[in-house]
C-alpha cells in the first residue's frame, strides 16, 4: 500500500486528518528531505527513505519497492501531491504493478495558503503556472504565461526563482507586462505557515524587480484585482 500524501505548508495545523492519519500508520515514509523533516514529529522512529533536490525518481521507485516489499508506505509531498507533486511519477512508476494499492489524499497547495495569507486573491478564474524549467522548456512556459495573461487570468508562479535562475521572474513579468498594467495588484508569500513567513502586496511593475526564491510563491491579480483594508482582493462581480 502507498499513501501518497499531500502535507500542506508542511505544519500540523495545515495538514488533513487524513494525511496525518497516513503518516502515522506508514512503516515507513519516504520523501523530499526537507518535507519529511517538517512532520518529523509524526514519523517518530519509523523507517524514513530521504532524497534531496531532483531525486523525484529514485524516492518513488523506493517506495515502490517498500510496497513490493509488503510495507505500508507513506510518500509526503508539500502542498498537493497532485499539484506539481509525486502523484503521477509515483502511478507511473507502478504501471506494471497494479496489484500495488494506492490512495492519493490531497493537500493544501501554496496557492490556497498563500492565497489566505494575501486575502482573496483567488476568488475568481486564475491559472498556476511554474517557471522551473527543469522538465519543461521555457518556451512553452513563456507561452502558458501568455495565454493567462492575455485572458486576464490572476496567475500563481510557483519555483520563481533560485541561485540559478535569478531572472526568470523578471522574464516573466516582461511577458505579462504585454497584456496587463504595470500597476496590476500583485502579492508575494514567503515560507508559507513556516518560520519566517513575510508577504507582501505590491504592482507588477515593482514584482519584475524583487528578489525571489524557490519559497516565494507569486500572485498576479487581473484587471480587477485591489486592496482592501491591506489584503490583495479578487472580485467576483457581486452586486452590493
Amino acid at each position: 500500500m502507498i499513501s501518497i500524501v499531500g502535507i500542506g505548508p508542511g505544519g500540523y495545523d495545515d495538514m488533513t486528518i487524513r494525511a496525518v492519519n497516513a503518516i502515522k500508520n506508514a512503516d515507513v515514509v519516504t520523501g523530499y528531505r526537507l518535507y519529511v523533516e517538517l512532520v518529523q514529529e509524526l514519523i517518530g522512529d519509523k523507517e524514513t527513505f530521504c532524497t534531496e533536490m531532483r531525486g523525484e525518481v529514485e524516492r518513488c521507485q523506493k517506495a515502490a519497492e517498500y510496497a513490493i516489499s509488503g510495507k505500508n508506505v507513506a510518500l509526503i509531498s508539500s502542498g498537493d501531491a497532485g499539484i506539481y507533486g509525486m502523484a503521477g511519477l509515483m502511478l507511473k512508476i507502478l504501471e506494471d504493478h497494479p496489484e500495488i494499492e494506492t490512495e492519493i489524499i490531497p493537500g493544501v497547495s501554496a496557492c490556497q495558503s498563500g492565497g489566505a495569507v494575501l486575502g482573496a486573491p483567488l476568488v475568481h478564474d486564475f491559472a498556476v503556472i511554474s517557471l522551473s524549467d527543469l522538465l519543461t522548456p521555457w518556451s512553452l512556459i513563456e507561452k502558458r504565461l501568455e495565454a493567462a495573461a492575455s485572458a486576464d487570468f490572476v496567475i500563481v508562479l510557483y519555483n520563481p526563482g533560485s541561485h540559478k535562475r535569478r531572472d526568470y521572474l523578471r522574464k516573466a513579468c516582461n511577458t505579462v507586462l504585454k497584456y496587463k498594467s504595470p500597476d496590476t495588484i500583485c502579492g508575494l508569500v514567503k515560507n508559507i505557515s513556516r518560520d519566517g513567513e513575510e508577504h507582501s502586496i505590491i504592482t507588477l511593475d515593482r514584482l519584475k524587480d524583487t528578489p525571489v526564491d524557490m519559497l516565494t510563491t507569486i500572485f498576479i491579480g487581473n484587471s480587477q484585482t485591489t486592496v482592501i483594508n491591506g489584503k490583495m482582493v479578487t472580485p467576483r462581480g457581486y452586486q452590493l
